[in-house]
């Protein structure tokens, strides 16, 4: 599948910013399901620097700054990627054996993964998480059967409810409360897969929803999305890491299906948030998001130029675009 991604943020401020620094998660990954096929992101007013790199778990972060006076700040990204369906993955090691694993051992060799077992700002450790997550964790179940067990219980049990957390509500107090958005559902299943000694990592991206039959669907209708990825030790190397959205009970290889985009990989929130930064001024604020997702049918003349890209390059202008030829 061909999908179209356009995510747009608007801040307004009241009096104006004097000057600023933010950093923007935007740019889809490449991973075996997913290939980035373009991508353009344009920032106004005209940023007096910009740069793009990788950070420490491979997503690419553009920072800018803005040096002028402005009272609008307006973030476009458009990306277009190709998504792929995979097999369904079979593991059959032991939770209990993986969780043992992860622990440190004197001059055993160093496990990457394991420093997605610790807390971290959004998703703490907790006996709260502990106690929700143990009817899932029977003896000698594997990691998978587990982790879908956890995934399918938080959809079960959780209301999804717009506008009933904040982004820095406390994962507990969601936990505590059975309702919030996917972004606390991936906090809640991070902590009690954590809590037990398996390494979990969040995910942001976007999902493709479909109006309803005989209705329109509206340009920003959409959100940004959220899910878990689960480390499985006994997976082919370079594919041990499955998805799991408890949003929406759906699972899978790279990702919880071709309708699934990513953007990045972080501990939480907090590490992939798509625009963060440091303002001086603008003591109040409105923000605007619009994300709109669709299927792209490219015409016969676009078909050449619809290959993967390159690996990335350190970018300096502020408009970069590259291409070759239930929330």
């Amino acid at each position: 599948m061909q999908l179209q991604v356009t995510h747009t943020t608007r801040y307004n401020y009241q009096p104006a910013v004097e000057t600023a620094q933010h950093m923007a998660y935007v740019r889809p990954i490449d991973h075996a399901g997913q290939a980035l096929l373009s991508h353009s992101m344009e920032v106004m007013p005209f940023p007096a620097q910009m740069r793009c790199t990788s950070d420490v778990y491979r997503n690419t972060r553009c920072f800018f700054s803005l040096q002028e006076p402005h009272s609008v700040l307006e973030v476009q990204a458009k990306s277009l990627v190709t998504t792929y369906p995979s097999d369904i993955p079979n593991s059959q090691v032991p939770w209990e054996q993986q969780r043992d694993s992860m622990r440190f051992q004197a001059h055993a060799p160093y496990e990457p993964a394991s420093e997605f077992v610790f807390a971290s700002p959004f998703v703490p450790r907790l006996q709260e998480f502990a106690a929700y997550a143990r009817p899932s964790f029977t003896p000698g179940a594997s990691v998978l059967e587990v982790a879908v067990s956890v995934m399918e219980r938080i959809y079960k049990d959780f209301t999804y409810e717009s506008l009933s957390t904040q982004i820095n509500t406390p994962a507990l107090q969601a936990l505590e409360q059975r309702k919030g958005v996917c972004q606390d559902f991936a906090h809640i299943m991070l902590a009690c897969l954590r809590t037990m000694g398996l390494p979990a990592r969040y995910v942001s991206g976007y999902l493709l929803t479909r109006p309803a039959p005989g209705t329109v669907k509206l340009v920003g209708s959409d959100a940004s999305h959220a899910w878990v990825s689960v480390y499985v030790a006994d997976l082919p190397e370079g594919a041990r890491w499955v998805d799991l959205d408890p949003t929406n009970n759906r699972w899978g290889w790279y990702a919880p299906g071709v309708d699934y985009v990513t953007l990045a990989v972080g501990r939480d929130f907090g590490d992939v948030s798509p625009l963060r930064g440091v303002i001086h001024g603008g003591a109040s604020h409105t923000l605007e998001v619009g994300v709109t997702v669709e299927e792209f049918t490219p015409t016969p003349a676009q078909l050449p130029a619809l290959t993967p890209f390159a690996p990335m390059q350190p970018l300096q202008k502020t408009s970069q675009s590259q291409s070759q030829s239930r929330e």
